[in-house]
C-alpha cells in the first residue's frame, strides 16, 4: 500500500461515518422527544400519508361520535317531555270517566272540568317551552349528520317530532257533561295512542344512534390503533438507537483522531 500525504482518505471515511452517525442520532433524539417515528415527509413519505389520512378519518368519527350523542339527548329531551303528557292524560282519562257518569251536580262537573283545563294548559305549556339547546323540541325535525371521513361515508338521520298541543292531539272538548265527557274520552284515549307512536319512533331513532355511536367509538379506536402502529415511535427499540449511536459517535470521533495521528506520522519518514 503506497503512503501519501495529499489526501487523507482514512480520515475522510471517519468523517462521513461520523456525519451519518450524528444524523442517525438526532433523527432518534427527535423521535424520543416527539414520541412520533414520522416527523417529517423526509423521513417516510407514504407513511405520513397514511398516518394523516387516518388522523383525518379520526376527527370526522369523533365528531360524528359527538353529533349522535347530541342527537340521542335532543330526542330523549323530547321522550322525557312526552312521558309527563303521558302522565298528564292518564289522569285525564280519570277525571272524564268520573265526568261520564250521570248523577254529577253542576258544581262537581265544572270542579273536574276546571282540572281537565288545567291539564290541557300543561300541555300547551310542555310543548311550547321544552327544548334542547336552546332551540324548540316540538314542531321540528331532529336531523344528525354522521360522516366517517370519507367521500361515501356521510349518513344523516332525520327524525320528524310532531307538534305538542292539544289542539294537535284533538283535544278541544270539556267535561262539563256527562255526554261532552264521554266524548272528550274517546279523544284523550286516542290521544294516548299518539303519543305512544310518537315516544315509539324517537326510540327507534335513539337507538339507531346509539348504534351508530358505538360503531363510531369502535372504529376511532381501531384506526387510532393503526395510527400509532405507522406513526408512533417504538420507545423501547429507539432508546436502544439512542444507545448505539452515542457508542458509534464515540468510535467514530476516536477513529477520526487515529486518521489523523496516522497522517503525522507519515512526517517521521521525512525527519
Amino acid at each position: 500500500m503506497s503512503i501519501g500525504v495529499l489526501n487523507n482518505i482514512s480520515s475522510l471515511i471517519a468523517e462521513n461515518a461520523v456525519s451519518n452517525t450524528q444524523a442517525h442520532l438526532q433523527s432518534t433524539l427527535q423521535q424520543l422527544s416527539t414520541g412520533l417515528k414520522i416527523n417529517s415527509g423526509s423521513e417516510d413519505a407514504a407513511g405520513l400519508s397514511i398516518a394523516d389520512g387516518l388522523g383525518a378519518n379520526i376527527a370526522a368519527l369523533s365528531q360524528s361520535s359527538q353529533n349522535a350523542s347530541d342527537g340521542i339527548g335532543l330526542l330523549q329531551t323530547a321522550d322525557g317531555a312526552l312521558s309527563q303528557v303521558t302522565t298528564q292524560l292518564n289522569r285525564a282519562t280519570t277525571l272524564a270517566t268520573e265526568a261520564g257518569n250521570g248523577g254529577l251536580s253542576t258544581a262537581q262537573s265544572t270542579a273536574l272540568d276546571t282540572e281537565f283545563q288545567s291539564i290541557l294548559a300543561e300541555i300547551t305549556q310542555i310543548g311550547a317551552t321544552t327544548n334542547f339547546n336552546g332551540t324548540a323540541v316540538f314542531g321540528t325535525s331532529a336531523t344528525t349528520f354522521t360522516r366517517d371521513g370519507t367521500t361515501a361515508g356521510a349518513t344523516t338521520t332525520t327524525t320528524a317530532i310532531a307538534a305538542l298541543t292539544p289542539a294537535a292531539l284533538g283535544l278541544t272538548g270539556n267535561l262539563l257533561t256527562s255526554a261532552a265527557a264521554q266524548t272528550a274520552l274517546t279523544a284523550i284515549t286516542a290521544a294516548i295512542s299518539t303519543i305512544s307512536a310518537n315516544r315509539g319512533a324517537i326510540g327507534a331513532s335513539v337507538n339507531q344512534l346509539t348504534a351508530d355511536t358505538n360503531v363510531e367509538n369502535t372504529e376511532v379506536q381501531n384506526l387510532t390503533s393503526a395510527q400509532n402502529n405507522v406513526q408512533n415511535a417504538d420507545i423501547a427499540a429507539t432508546t436502544s438507537n439512542l444507545t448505539q449511536f452515542n457508542i458509534l459517535e464515540q468510535t467514530g470521533f476516536d477513529a477520526l483522531s487515529q486518521s489523523s495521528q496516522a497522517q503525522q506520522n507519515v512526517l517521521k519518514l521525512i525527519q
